[in-house]
This record gives structure tokens, sequence and C-alpha cells, in this order.
């Protein structure tokens, strides 16, 4: 076996084992320059300030801020106010609205923890109040909050964009499609899996009311990805927009959030994304090392030994990835994997972009498996009910959600159509 398949075995065995991934990464390009590597051990230091110097960097922190600022606020009651007074005299409309009210948070917020607990906090009592019962509340929201990570902006794919070399704001653009993708197969089960009853009439006057109310909540994803899409400004320059628009929204215009209630904001979003930059930076690191050995070249070569179809790669990509979203967190499984497992996708004709939107939907899924999902430990945090209940509540929307991720891959024209 080569140098480099050593180092990605240690590299996934360090991070099953639970070892802090800044560890591994850190510790494993060490190794790596000291013992296999001509280069000299000051290589580091340049990836590191290499790494450190991406602009795109910028986004993740200011995007992290605005989310944070927003879930403080009053933005998400909004947004379900609206969501609730669309769908009103559909049967099972509140289900809907709550699916519907977690895909527009998660275009503002770019992450599926903190769309969980914005969206899940506030909906699930009103879900039980409208006659739904704990497990198909549970499941509903807790999939639901998985959308933060493919409707964009989303921080998964500026990892993804980072790492594999693509482009962010081409990712952001095919993370539309299969986001609608997503919305419209859990929107069918709740359909039909809701109560059937007529939880309340729709009225014209009660929705342009709270359309009124949220229209500024409304506009933060319209003015963010539009600017995007137009090319008025880039993924970095949005996420400073959207800092600025929330802070405005909800300290000037709602007051929902004092500036006293900022610096802890602040405080909190810094603590978050420190141990995150340190692991990216010391990835790069380690990415460039494999790079030097030829890695990706040699996974290429033994999985086309292995499989001779597009079809098969794909399958087989699909199980593995799925497996890996059970054990690995999705930053962890995307700093591992991407540099390796884009390659060998653009070997059997597949579009990185396309790739980037499959990796990221199997990854969204693993936030509702155990033993690592993160949405189920936050919901059964947030709903108070047992993990192995919240567990259970979500088995029936894995199903659904795995028929999303086929219709996905087999589609390559959903994630691709605004390119």
């Amino acid at each position: 076996m080569s140098t480099g398949l050593l180092v990605v075995l240690a590299l996934i065995l360090s991070i099953l084992f639970g070892l802090p991934l800044f560890v591994i990464m850190g510790s494993l390009a060490t190794i790596c320059y000291l013992t296999v590597s001509d280069e000299n051990m000051m290589v580091i230091i340049g990836d590191i300030f290499y790494a450190a110097d991406k602009e795109i960097l910028l986004a993740i922190p200011l995007f992290v801020l605005a989310g944070q600022i927003m879930t403080k606020g009053s933005i998400s009651q909004r947004l379900i106010n609206v969501a609730k007074s669309a769908t009103a005299g559909i049967p099972g409309g509140m289900g809907l609205a709550s699916i519907l009210s977690c895909a527009v948070f998660a275009a503002i917020s770019g992450s599926s923890p903190v769309t969980l607990i914005a969206i899940g906090s506030l909906m699930y009592p009103a879900l039980l109040q409208a006659g739904y019962s704990k497990k198909l509340a549970m499941g509903a929201l807790s999939t639901g909050g998985t959308l933060g990570i493919i409707i964009p902006p989303s921080i998964p794919m500026i990892i993804f964009a980072i790492m594999a070399g693509v482009s962010v704001v081409d990712l952001f653009k095919a993370g539309i499609g299969p986001g609608i993708v997503l919305v419209i197969v859990l929107c069918g089960y709740m359909y039909f899996a809701s109560p059937k009853n007529q939880e309340s009439k729709f009225s014209s006057s009660d929705f342009l009311h709270h359309l009124k109310k949220g229209v500024l909540s409304l506009m933060m994803p319209m003015i963010i990805l539009g600017g995007i899409y137009s090319g008025f400004f880039t993924a970095t320059e949005s996420a400073a927009v959207a800092v600025v628009y929330a802070v405005i929204v909800e300290v000037f215009i709602h007051r929902e959030v004092s500036p006293k209630k900022l610096l802890p904001v602040f405080s909190e979003t810094a603590e978050m994304l420190g141990m995150l930059f340190l692991i990216l930076i010391l990835a790069v690191s380690l990415n460039k090392f494999m790079t030097l050995e030829q890695l990706p070249q040699q996974m290429v070569d033994w999985m086309s030994s292995m499989i001779s179809t597009k079809l098969g790669f794909l399958i087989a990509v699909n199980i593995l990835l799925l497996i890996v979203g059970c054990f690995m967190d999705i930053m962890s499984a995307i700093l591992v994997l991407a540099p390796i497992l884009t390659p060998m996708a653009i070997h059997y004709g597949i579009d990185p972009i396309h790739f980037g939107i499959i990796m990221i939907v199997n990854l969204e899924i693993g936030y509702l498996t155990p033993p690592i999902g993160i949405n189920l430990f936050v919901a059964s945090g947030i709903f108070k009910e047992p993990l192995t209940d919240v567990i259970k509540a979500v088995v029936p929307f894995l199903f659904v959600m795995l028929l999303g991720l086929a219709i996905i891959t087999a589609f390559p024209q959903i994630s691709l159509f605004l390119l």
C-alpha cells in the first residue's frame, strides 16, 4: 500500500476514534513532511498562510454571525407567520408551513442546527396544538432543519469549494434546484402524513398582514442570493451585507435585539469558528502533501480497476458517503474526502459542481443518522424528548430524503441548469 493511502487510512481512523481534528491534521501534516516528503518543514508555514489568505474564508464567520443575530431576533417568527397564513386552509397546512419555514430560514442562516433551533423551538408546540403527533412533528422539524446546508448560502458549500478547488458561487447556484426538490418531496410526504383536519381557513387579509410584517425577513435571501447571482457582489461581500442587513432589521427596525445583546453574539461566533479555521488551514497543508504524493491519481487508478462505469461509481460513492455520514461530522468528511473523491468523479465524467451537491446531500442525511447525527441531539434538546424517540421519528423521513438524493444524483440538470 502506498504512503498516500496509508495517510488517508490513518486520517479516517483517527477521526472515527474521536481524536480532535485539528490535532490530527497538524500531526499528520508534520509527520508526512518530516518522514516522507523532500519538502522543507517551512512549507507548512507557507501552506497555512496560503489557506488563511483566502478571501472566501471571511464568508464563514459573517454568515454564521448573521444567522446568530437573526436567531436572537424575530425574523424566524415572522417567516413562520407568513408560511402559516399562506398554507392555511390546506389539509396538513401546518406541516407544510414547517417545511417551508425551514427552507426560507435556511436560505438566510446557512446552518442546519441554527435552522432547527430557530424554527423548531417555535413550530413544535404549534404542531402539537394543531393535533400532530410528537413523532410526526419531531421528524418533520428535524429533517426540515437539515435544509440549511443544501439551500444557499451554505457553510459546507464554502468548505467544499475551498477543498475541491471549485467556484463557491457556482455551488450556490447549483444548490437551488436540489433544495427545491428536497422541499417538494418533504412537503409531499407531510401532505399525506399530516392529520386531515383543516386547521384554519385561508384569509387573504391575514396573509397580507403577515406578509407586510415579514417582508423585510423575506427580502434578505433575495438580496443575498440576487446580489451573488447577478454579479453585483461576491459571496464574501454578500455575507457582509447579510450581517449589516440583520443588524439594521433586528436592532433598528424590529428592535428585537438590543445593542448590548450583540457583544455576546460576536463572542459566541468567534469561539465557534476559532477551531474551524485552525482545522481548515491545516487541512489545506495536508491536502497539498497528498497532491505532491499523487494520492488523487492513485485513488482514480485504484477505483478504475474496480469500477468501470459512471453509474457504478455513483452507486458506490453514495453508499460510501451515507456510511461516512453516520460516523463523521460534515466538516470533517468534506475536509478529508472532497480532495480525494472529486478527481475520481471528474475521471468518470461527473461535473465537480454536481458531485459537490451529491456529497453535501449525502452528508446532509448524516445529520439525521446515529451515532453522530447533530440534528438528532439538537432536536432532543429543544423538544425535550429522549434521543431514541427522535431517532424513531426521523426514520420515515430518511426514506423521503433518500428518494430526493436518488433524483438529484440521476438528473444532474437539476443542479446545473443555472450554470
